[in-house]
C-alpha cells in the first residue's frame, strides 16, 4: 500500500512526495503536479516522468509504475515502453475517424459509409470535441435526445455506433471503461411502438417466438426461428449447410463466403437453436452435405419466405430487425456482458486487442453465455411449459 492518498495528492504542497517503490509526486511552486518514477535501468538510476496528475490518477500512476518496473527487471527499456503511445487522448471526432478507418476494412461499403455519415450528422455536433475518456452516459443521452422520438430507428443506430467508437477507444487505452449501456436511456422517454419500427421490441419477442414455434413446422418458420435464436443475418441462415453445424461442440462454423465481412465466423448454438436444427432435420432428404433450409430446385429458401411468416403473423417488423432487437436486449438486460461480446455475437468487427484483453477462450465462453441466456429469454416460462407439453 502506498503512502500517498487521493486527498493528500490534492492538497500536496510544493516539493517531492514519496509514495513508495520509487514513485513520487512532484509539486512545483506553481502547484503543477506530476508523477515521477525512480528506478534502475542497466544499473543506472533514472527518473522517468509518467505524466501529470490530470492525466493519471494515483491508482493509475501506481499501475503504470508497476508496469515499468516489471519491464526494467526483465532487462527491457522502460523509457521506450512508456513512450509507445504518448499521444493525448483524442476527442470523439478523431477517435471515430480512427475507429472507422480501422474497422471498416472488414465492412461492406454501404455500412462503412453509413457509419461515419450518421455520426457526423447526429453525434459530432454534441460529442465531436469532447475527449473520449470524458464521455459518460449522460453525455450520450444528451446527444441522442433530439432524435430519440423523432427518428427512433436512426437514434438506435447512432447509439450503437457511439458505443462502437467508445469500445474501440478502450482497446486503444484512451478510456478506462467500455461504453455505458442501460444508463444511457434512463433520462430518455420511452420510444412509442410504431409500424415504422423495423425491429420488434424485445419484450414482444418471446410471445412471437413461442407462437411461431408452436405452429406446424415449415422451412420458412424454422429458418426464421434459427435466425432469431442466433441473431444471424437471414442470408447466413438461408445459405447454411449441414456441414457447417458441429452439434458436438455446439457451434455453427460459418465459412467466409457466407459472411458479409468475408471472414469466417463461429456462432455458438444455444439449446434453443439446437432444438430448431433438430426439427429442421426432418426436412432433410439427402445423406450428403446439403442446405439446411432448401427452397425450390435446391436453392436456398428465399428471403421472402421468411418475410411471409412475419406478414402471416400480422407483424410489421423486418426479419433483419431481430438483430437490433437482440442488441437492445443485450445492452439493457445483460449489463454485465461487455458490449464487445454482443458485437462479436452479431459478427460485427471487434478490435483484436479487445478480444485479447479477455483472452480468446474466455471471450468465446462469454459469447456462449450471452446466446444461451438469449435462448432462455426467447422461451420464457409459458413456452417452456408448452414445449414440455408438446414433447
Amino acid at each position: 500500500m502506498g503512502k500517498l492518498t487521493v486527498v493528500g495528492v490534492r492538497n500536496a504542497k510544493p516539493g517531492r512526495h514519496a509514495d513508495g517503490l520509487g514513485l513520487y509526486l512532484l509539486v512545483k511552486p506553481t502547484l503543477t503536479k506530476s508523477w515521477v518514477l525512480r528506478l534502475q535501468v542497466n544499473r543506472e538510476r533514472r527518473d522517468l516522468g509518467l505524466g501529470s496528475v490530470t492525466d493519471l490518477t494515483l491508482v493509475e500512476a501506481r499501475e503504470e509504475a508497476a508496469r515499468l518496473r516489471k519491464v526494467a527487471r526483465a532487462g527491457g527499456d522502460p523509457v521506450s515502453e512508456r513512450d509507445k503511445d504518448r499521444r493525448p487522448v483524442p476527442p470523439f471526432r478523431k477517435a471515430a475517424e480512427e475507429c472507422h478507418a480501422e474497422l471498416s476494412k472488414g465492412w461492406a461499403d454501404k455500412h462503412a459509409a453509413a457509419f461515419l455519415a450518421t455520426l457526423k450528422e447526429h453525434a459530432f455536433p454534441a460529442l465531436g470535441n469532447i475527449r473520449v475518456d470524458h464521455i459518460e452516459a449522460s453525455t450520450i443521452r444528451d446527444a441522442l435526445a433530439p432524435i430519440w422520438i423523432e427518428k427512433p430507428v436512426v437514434a438506435r443506430k447512432v447509439r450503437q455506433r457511439i458505443g462502437t467508437v467508445l469500445n474501440f477507444s478502450k482497446s486503444k487505452g484512451w478510456r478506462a471503461t467500455e461504453a455505458p449501456t442501460t444508463s444511457v436511456t434512463v433520462g430518455l422517454s420511452r420510444q412509442p411502438k410504431s409500424k415504422s419500427f423495423a425491429a420488434m421490441p424485445y419484450v414482444d419477442v418471446p410471445n412471437f417466438f413461442g407462437d411461431t414455434s408452436a405452429k406446424v413446422d415449415t422451412i420458412g418458420r424454422l429458418a426464421l426461428l434459427l435466425t432469431i435464436a442466433t441473431a444471424a443475418r437471414s442470408g447466413e441462415v438461408r445459405s447454411a449447410r449441414w456441414s457447417h453445424i458441429d452439434l458436438v461442440q455446439k457451434v455453427w462454423r460459418r465459412p467466409a463466403e457466407l459472411m458479409k465481412s468475408r471472414e469466417a465466423h463461429d456462432v455458438t448454438l444455444s439449446p434453443v437453436a439446437i432444438e430448431v436444427l433438430e426439427r429442421a432435420a426432418a426436412f432433410r432428404t439427402q445423406t450428403d452435405d446439403c442446405l439446411i433450409f432448401p427452397g425450390a430446385r435446391g436453392n436456398p429458401v428465399s428471403d421472402m419466405t421468411l418475410t411471409k411468416v412475419m406478414r402471416d403473423a400480422k407483424q410489421p417488423f423486418t426479419v433483419h430487425g431481430f438483430r437490433s432487437t437482440f442488441r437492445d436486449w443485450a445492452a439493457e438486460k445483460m449489463p454485465t456482458i461487455p458490449d464487445a461480446v454482443a458485437e462479436a455475437a452479431l459478427a460485427h468487427a471487434v478490435p483484436d486487442a479487445t478480444i485479447a484483453a479477455y483472452k480468446r477462450a474466455k471471450f468465446m465462453e462469454m459469447r456462449r453465455a450471452l446466446l444461451d441466456r438469449w435462448g432462455e429469454y426467447l422461451l420464457g416460462q409459458d413456452n417452456i411449459v408448452r414445449l414440455a407439453a408438446n414433447g
